[in-house]
């Protein structure tokens, strides 16, 4: 059997599902784009798509629900200066392509027309950073639900406080083709699988919630006995450990934040801000800040799509470009921005391979993939060791934070009291207040145990979700606002 690259394999895949059935070819998606293009446009692109999701979810001890759908349609865009127009429909035919093309094209200026010329065909460049594999099939229904009863019933072993347990899987298969005007063609095959953990602990009356779980771009196969141990263990020594919280104290002090998931602070505090159309606006706290010190000696921050099997990797963007390991922040020096196509024109830079939409129904825009800081070089317990008086935060709920200002708010879900390097107690109902670009100047101390998260992130950004990575080492960080309960 003769295997062929890649890339090529894609796009072989792509046209099967989304072209071949309905009777198109690639010279329907240059005619398309010509429609759009017979107008002065800035940009133009035709964005096909393919999934096939599943998802069974566990409580109680039953197996309550389980849910399967395919959705596939196409999305036609034009793009002139800073407007875009952009239509969508879930049939997929020359007749809608054409309906829609015709529709965005109107964006031009005052509807001027332009010379259609004849773009050749290029194959985009790409990664191969994962399987093309269709994970729903790598296990039948029963193995998928007696994964699911074993989370419950190593949950239920592992303390007698354990009162309830609910635990999701997920699997999606998801193909995306992109034609660009230039003549770019470019295809993705994206296995994406997540099993989710949440335990309920009681004790005395009181309730208390711990969860784990994890995934990435790969088949179900990953979740070994020992993969959802970990998860189990992770989810029940949470619950367990906030049955004996006290109230957080309050007030400015040295934060402590854990590696791993805790980057999440990052992502939202820091990441945002670094998106191109945030910038190009000027609403960003970091715009025009190019070659400026944003943070302390040590402080690197990257955003990296490369990283083979993670969940918010992509061997091409939603744009068709290549996933990009960019640099945004070195030694503390701030060296760019992420960027989508039309944000990088009117910026006069190139994309970054951050493109990103939620759906064929949806535009794309500059969004991270998995944004994580560089570890240092000092020991974890070295850092605990370090704080006088202070928290320690190694999981974190949900936050929320203003691009225009910085400003972020943050709840602790697991947090530990620390006085003279000792930890004391777990806490509960702490918030961390900030501002993002001036947290990052006061960091003082970078673990060297860098860890990404489990994969489990998804980003929202203008309505549209996007899985995510994050990742950050143990860092500390002085002069936080801490609001707590005592």
């Amino acid at each position: 059997m003769i295997s062929r690259e890649p890339t090529i394999e894609r796009l072989a895949i792509a046209q099967q599902l989304l072209l071949t059935p309905f009777g198109l070819d690639e010279s329907h998606l240059s005619k398309a784009l010509a429609e759009i293009t017979a107008h002065r446009v800035d940009d133009a692109d035709l964005y096909f798509q393919y999934t096939r999701s599943e998802g069974w979810s566990l409580e109680e001890g039953i197996v309550k629900t389980g849910s399967f759908s395919i959705d596939q349609g196409v999305g036609v865009r034009a793009v002139s200066g800073e407007k875009t127009a952009f239509a969508y429909s879930d049939d997929i035919s020359e007749a809608s392509l054409l309906d829609a093309a015709r529709t965005v094209r109107s964006i031009s200026s005052a509807g001027r027309t332009a010379r259609v010329k004849t773009v050749p065909r290029k194959i985009a460049s790409s990664r191969s950073l994962y399987g093309g594999i269709d994970p729903i099939a790598t296990l039948d229904s029963t193995a998928k639900v007696k994964l699911l009863e074993k989370v419950e019933q190593l949950a239920r072993s592992r303390d007698p406080r354990v009162a309830q347990v609910m635990a999701g899987l997920a699997s999606e298969y998801d193909v995306v083709m992109v034609a660009r005007a230039d003549g770019t063609l470019a295809a993705d095959v994206r296995p994406l699988v997540r099993l989710s953990v949440t335990v309920i602990a009681e004790q005395n009356g009181r309730r208390e919630v711990g969860s784990g779980g994890g995934g990435g771009r790969f088949g179900l196969a990953y979740f070994t006995d020992e993969q959802i141990a970990e998860y189990v263990d992770h989810a029940v020594k949470a619950a367990l450990t906030n049955l004996d919280a006290r109230p957080a104290p309050a007030g400015e002090m040295t934060v402590v934040l854990g590696s791993g998931w805790p980057g999440i602070l990052l992502h939202e505090a820091i990441g945002h801000g670094l998106e191109g159309d945030f910038n190009r606006k000027g609403s960003s706290a970091f715009s025009g800040r190019i070659g400026q010190r944003v943070a302390a000696k040590g402080v690197t921050v990257l955003d990296d799509g490369t990283i083979a099997d993670r969940r918010g990797s992509l061997n091409v963007d939603d744009e068709g470009h290549a996933s990009q390991r960019n640099v945004l922040i070195e030694d503390g020096i701030l060296k760019g921005y992420i960027q989508d196509s039309m944000n990088a024109r009117l910026m006069k830079v190139k994309p970054t391979g951050n493109g990103r939409r939620e759906s064929y129904a949806h535009v794309p825009m500059p969004r991270m993939t998995n944004t994580y800081m560089l570890g240092g070089d000092k020991d974890p317990q070295e850092i605990v060791a370090s704080i006088k008086k202070g928290l320690y935060a190694t999981n974190f709920g949900g936050g929320q934070v203003d691009i225009t200002s910085g400003k972020f708010v943050f709840s602790a879900s697991e947090a530990f009291w620390v006085e003279n390097g000792k930890i004391q107690y777990p806490v509960k109902g702490a918030t961390i207040v900030g501002n993002g670009p001036d947290a990052l100047t006061r960091v003082t101390m970078i673990g060297n145990d860098m860890a990404l998260d489990s994969g489990v992130g998804t980003c929202g950004k203008e309505g549209q979700s996007v899985p995510v990575g994050v990742g950050q080492p143990t860092l500390r960080i002085d002069g936080l606002t801490v609001g707590g309960t005592a």
